[in-house]
């Protein structure tokens, strides 16, 4: 068949294909044509995201690194410095190839007290988060979802609770339960959930419109099904992201608490109450409280870091950046 032409503007002539030419194009026979990658899903996108915030990923490692060393301070802490509540050495010993942090006042190592003191502030900080990030859902979906006199109800009792200075209403509520670290995460706990429950209450309110919610909702799904198969894949992104850095709040909150004489009892180690006791010498010792308050420091700022990372990564609008 003889091909025909067309002309353009300067008169060169362009083929067009013919069906031979389309035969002759055509793949060999038991090849398949390469199809198109596949579309990430909205985990995958934001997870190469945050793969390229170089911030994010160094906090992933120090988060990753603290819960380690917790999960296996037994096997941090070499045998000859002993249990961290034992009095094993001379008081105040500077810092030294035996002793990296030094002793404390009453001759404990300092570096098995940091390591241990990891465990406590970590558990409070996950415990309290996980109690206060439940307690929100439940209510930010009761009122975001139901609406009416719920919403007033629950958002009045939020503002009730968010008008306490929260540190005062924690000392207030661990004054009635009493110290010690189960009652520290608790009150943490039970009086962080207004923020969340906020948060997961807007969410909500951005998606319960949509029309998968309403075709749902015709085809006779019950609320709670709506709620859980639904809604919620779709608005809890925004509670990963404050979870995230609820948890660094939490840890500085039982830091404070223990600084106070509020949180865990003594001589169970804390990063709080390793930094009270080492105030007293800064002057003489500082390495005390300089090295709880650096592990402070650099775990509230992972927490922080990783929240504003997930943020980024999870924000649709930068999909393409």
């Amino acid at each position: 068949m003889r091909k025909t032409f067309q002309t353009i503007r300067k008169g060169e002539p362009v083929g067009i294909e013919t069906p031979e030419d389309q035969r002759s194009a055509a793949p060999p026979e038991g090849t398949q044509a390469v199809s198109a990658a596949p579309s990430r899903t909205l985990w995958g996108d934001a997870f190469a995201r945050l793969r390229r915030n170089r911030l994010a990923i160094a906090a992933v490692v120090w988060v990753v690194f603290i819960v380690i060393v917790a999960l296996t301070a037994d096997l941090w802490v070499p045998q000859a410095l002993g249990s961290p509540t034992a009095q094993l050495y001379d008081a105040r010993l500077p810092m030294s190839a035996q002793h990296p942090f030094g002793t404390d006042q009453v001759g404990r190592d300092v570096l098995s007290r940091v390591i241990y003191g990891a465990r406590i502030s970590l558990a409070v900080g996950i415990l309290a988060t996980a109690i206060s990030t439940a307690i929100g859902l439940v209510m930010g979906a009761l009122a975001a979802y139901h609406g009416g006199i719920w919403d007033t109800i629950i958002m009045r009792l939020a503002d009730i609770f968010l008008a306490f200075p929260y540190t005062l209403f924690v000392i207030v509520m661990l004054a009635v339960l009493g110290s010690g670290i189960q009652n520290v995460f608790t009150a943490i706990g039970v009086l962080g959930w207004p923020s969340i429950a906020r948060v997961f209450r807007s969410a909500i309110l951005s998606v319960k419109e949509n029309d998968y919610v309403d075709a749902a909702r015709s085809m006779g799904a019950s609320d709670a099904r709506i709620i859980v198969r639904h809604i919620f894949p779709n608005s809890v992104a925004s509670i990963v992201v404050y979870a995230t850095m609820n948890i660094g709040g939490a840890i500085l909150t039982e830091a404070a608490l223990s600084f106070l004489g509020m949180g865990v009892v003594p001589p169970d180690p804390s990063w709080g109450i390793l930094i009270e006791d080492g105030q007293k010498f800064l002057a003489t010792q500082p390495w005390l409280m300089i090295m709880p308050g650096l592990a402070i420091l650099l775990t509230v700022l992972a927490f922080t870091l990783l929240g504003d990372g997930l943020r980024d990564a999870l924000d649709v609008k930068m999909k393409d950046a």
